[in-house]
C-alpha cells in the first residue's frame, strides 16, 4: 500500500524544462501519466571532410595520400555534444561534386560541419563552392579570425531551410579547436542545454608557454589536475597525438606572448 502523492504530489514540478530525458525521466512522465511532452530533439549533425588525399583509415597510403581523422573526429564531437551525428565519406577537391554533396545530405540535416578547403590554397574548394550563393541557396561568409590554431573559419545557413553550415579548417587540431569554441555551444543551444560552453578554470601553469602570437587567442593542449595545468605537445596543429593525451585546453590571450610556470592561465576542461 502506497499513500497517494507520496512520490509526486498533486502541483509538484515534476520535471524542470531544460531537463534531459533518460530513463528515469521517462520512467516519470509514464508514471504520472503523461503520454505526450514537448521536447527539442537531438540535432542531425551531417560532417564530411573535404580533400583529394584522404583515404578512409585501414586503406594503405599511396605517395601524397593521408588518412581521413577529421570526419571521424568531429562526428565524435557531435555525438559528445549530444546531437547525432551522419559522416559522409571525404568529399574530393572539385566544387561540382561537394555542392552535390551538400545538396543530398542537407535534407537529413539540422546542422552542417565540414573540414578544409577554407583558407587561401589552390584547392580550398569549400570556399570556392559556397562563396556567392544567394536567394533560397543559402549564405557564406569565410573570415580569419585572431586565434591559433583556427585562423580560418566558415559560417552561413544553406538552403530554404537556412541549415547551419560550420566550415571549419582542414589540420585536425585545427578543426577539434574550432569545433569545441564554435560549434559545440551551438550544439548544446539548439538543445536548450545550459551551460553550452565547457566549464572555464582558473589554473596554475606548471611549465613556461611561449611564444604565443601576439594579437592571436592560442588554444594549447595540456592536462589538468587539482588546480595545475601542463602542456602537452607543441603547437602544431597537426599534432594529434598530444591532442589525444590532453583533457584541457590552456587559453592564452591576445596580447599575451609568454606565460611563466607558477602563472595562472584559464583553462578549458574537457573532460
Amino acid at each position: 500500500v502506497r499513500a497517494r502523492g507520496s512520490d509526486v504530489a498533486a502541483g509538484d514540478l515534476a520535471l524542470a524544462a531544460g531537463t534531459v530525458l533518460g530513463p528515469a525521466q521517462l520512467g516519470l512522465l509514464a508514471a504520472i501519466g503523461r503520454g505526450t511532452v514537448t521536447v527539442r530533439p537531438r540535432p542531425r549533425v551531417v560532417v564530411l571532410s573535404t580533400g583529394s588525399e584522404l583515404v578512409p583509415p585501414g586503406t594503405e597510403l599511396a605517395p601524397g595520400r593521408i588518412h581521413d581523422s577529421n570526419s571521424y573526429l568531429l562526428a565524435a564531437c557531435a555525438r559528445d555534444a549530444g546531437a547525432l551525428a551522419y559522416r559522409v565519406g571525404a568529399v574530393e577537391d572539385d566544387a561540382a561534386t561537394l555542392r552535390a554533396t551538400l545538396e543530398d545530405q542537407i535534407v537529413r540535416a539540422d546542422a552542417i560541419v565540414t573540414s578544409g578547403g577554407v583558407s587561401v590554397g589552390a584547392y580550398d574548394v569549400v570556399k570556392a563552392a559556397l562563396t556567392g550563393l544567394t536567394g533560397d541557396e543559402g549564405r557564406v561568409e569565410f573570415r580569419r579570425l585572431a586565434m591559433q590554431p583556427g585562423k580560418p573559419q566558415g559560417f552561413g545557413r544553406l538552403g530554404p531551410g537556412r541549415i547551419p553550415l560550420f566550415a571549419l579548417p582542414g589540420n585536425p587540431v585545427s578543426a577539434y579547436v574550432s569545433f569545441e569554441v564554435f560549434v559545440r555551444p551551438a550544439l548544446r543551444a539548439m538543445m536548450g542545454l545550459e551551460p553550452p560552453e565547457r566549464p572555464v578554470v582558473r589554473a596554475e601553469c606548471a611549465e613556461p608557454v611561449g611564444p604565443s602570437p601576439k594579437g592571436r587567442r592560442q588554444y594549447l593542449r595540456g592536462r589538468y589536475a587539482d588546480g595545475r595545468v601542463t602542456p602537452v605537445g607543441g603547437a602544431g596543429s597537426h599534432l594529434v597525438g598530444a591532442l589525444a593525451r590532453a583533457d584541457a585546453l590552456i587559453v592564452v590571450p591576445e596580447e599575451t606572448t609568454s606565460v611563466p610556470a607558477g602563472a595562472e592561465v584559464d583553462v578549458i576542461l574537457l573532460d
